[in-house]
């Protein structure tokens, strides 16, 4: 079934979402690109902490760094989406878009796919431009957080023009602020000016609905009961079709589950926004509470009214950092007196770490069946007959983690009575803050290969 759009009217831009985050699915992708004439596909595959944890495998391995689902993506997109004429582009390249290219192209040549070129998108890591006095959003400064792993600046749509008029089939790039993914294919189909801030804005609104995938068209809404979703498990992807004024109808793959309405629009309008008058990116400052939302059929939901305002002068850059190790461990108590149980290894797990060890940092204990997800905002519940103690804490040293690993094992003989299905990891970790940059110090270029 394919479900036409405006993908050879000039006037039209039709542009879907094939992912909304690193982990997000890949079914649902490829019916998306098969069921709708689309001209962009766009995989928004890139979190502040995936990209710090990318900026650690890189230093762990120089071919490492981008998205690790990339190669099966583009095994199973790029022959629909060059069959399809559609455009690819993702942020997969993470904090190694150069060998997250040169993978492509390996890829498209075993595929068959001659003469593909990939464009990449580069300079978005400014970890040379910050000093240790470079302050940060959340206060300090960059010297005083701990060992910088990487820092990447938060580009626009401008920097993406070039590989778009490029004529790659598919754009890999680094950070890039989420929605302008989505501006960019508009600015460069439409030729709006870099300053027409009511349709950089509009364009803006699209791709921030868009950009989350599943959550406009079900997947985050979906609450039994309350906001029922049909046919949750194959619920499809969103895409709109955009007018050369910035008007957009968005809808989800035909045959699909879950749903796009005036509500799945609202709440997704409003995610992580803290300000709706004033919405910050690289291209515009948005404004969000004039939008007008129009649902105009089934599953279709028009979508009008944005306002905009001048950019800022400066880039956001998300800077990451040593986290040390993460210790978990958990223990099962279950049956008459669970609760009780696991309260006592709760206190002997306590006092072991901090008066036999000396560990003095952070120690989180939760008790799972007990409101654990609330820790202390709600008082635990008398009773339950299924209770799982689970111990966390964070180091600079693996060997304190080991320690906690240790003790919670040690439970299950040193008492209390009955615990079992002892399990435990230590990873290493990363931490993110913010920090600025003025946006003429961020020199960016793009790169093109051809398979």
């Amino acid at each position: 079934m394919v479900q036409r759009s405006g993908a050879a009217n000039s006037t039209k831009l039709a542009i879907g979402c094939g992912a909304g985050f690193a982990s997000d699915r890949l079914d649902a992708a490829v019916e998306l690109v098969e069921r709708v004439a689309l001209d962009w596909l766009v995989l928004e595959c890139l979190g502040e902490r995936t990209l710090a944890f990318a900026h650690r495998d890189r230093r762990a391995d120089p071919r490492r760094g981008y998205d690790p689902l990339l190669e099966r993506r583009m095994r199973a997109l790029l022959p629909r989406c060059r069959a399809r004429g559609t455009r690819l582009l993702s942020n997969m390249g993470a904090a190694n878009p150069l060998a997250a290219a040169e993978a492509t192209v390996a890829i498209a040549r075993t595929l068959g796919l001659a003469g593909l070129k990939v464009a990449v998108l580069l300079g978005d890591e400014v970890t040379d431009l910050l000093a240790p006095d470079t302050p940060l959003h959340e206060g300090g400064t960059v010297g005083a957080r701990g060992t910088l792993v990487g820092a990447n600046a938060y580009l626009g749509c401008e920097a993406l023009l070039p590989a778009i008029e490029s004529g790659a089939e598919v754009i890999l790039t680094g950070r890039v602020a989420d929605p302008s993914l989505f501006l960019a294919p508009m600015l460069a189909r439409f030729g709006w000016a870099l300053d027409d801030w009511q349709r950089l804005a509009a364009g803006t609104v699209v791709g921030h609905l868009l950009e989350c995938g599943m959550q406009v068209s079900g997947g985050y809404f979906a609450d039994p009961g309350k906001k029922d979703v049909p046919d949750l498990a194959r619920c499809g992807f969103p895409w709109a079709e955009v007018s050369e004024a910035g008007e957009a109808i968005l809808s989800k793959t035909p045959g699909s589950g879950g749903l796009v309405n005036a509500r799945t629009v609202a709440e997704q309008l409003f995610y992580e926004v803290h300000d709706p008058t004033s919405y910050l990116t690289p291209d515009v400052v948005a404004d969000f509470s004039t939008v007008r939302i129009e649902e105009i059929g089934a599953d279709r939901v028009r979508v009008a009214g944005a306002r905009g305002a001048p950019r800022p002068a400066t880039l956001k850059v998300t800077v990451g950092f040593d986290g040390g190790f993460l210790a978990e461990a958990e223990i099962s108590y279950a049956g008459p007196n669970a609760a009780p149980r696991a309260r006592l290894a709760r206190s002997v797990l306590e006092e072991r770490m901090r008066r036999v060890h000396g560990f003095a940092g952070p120690l989180r204990i939760d008790l799972v069946g007990l409101r654990s997800l609330h820790a202390t905002a709600l008082p635990e519940p008398a009773e339950a007959e299924d209770v799982r103690l689970r111990a966390a804490l964070r180091a600079p040293e693996r060997e304190t983690g080991e320690l906690l690993l240790w003790e919670v094992e040690a439970l299950l003989t040193c008492g209390p009575a009955g615990g079992g299905g002892y399990r435990g990891r230590i990873v290493p970790q990363v931490t993110t803050a913010s920090a600025s940059l003025p946006r003429e110090r961020v020199r960016t270029r793009v790169e093109v290969f051809e398979a």
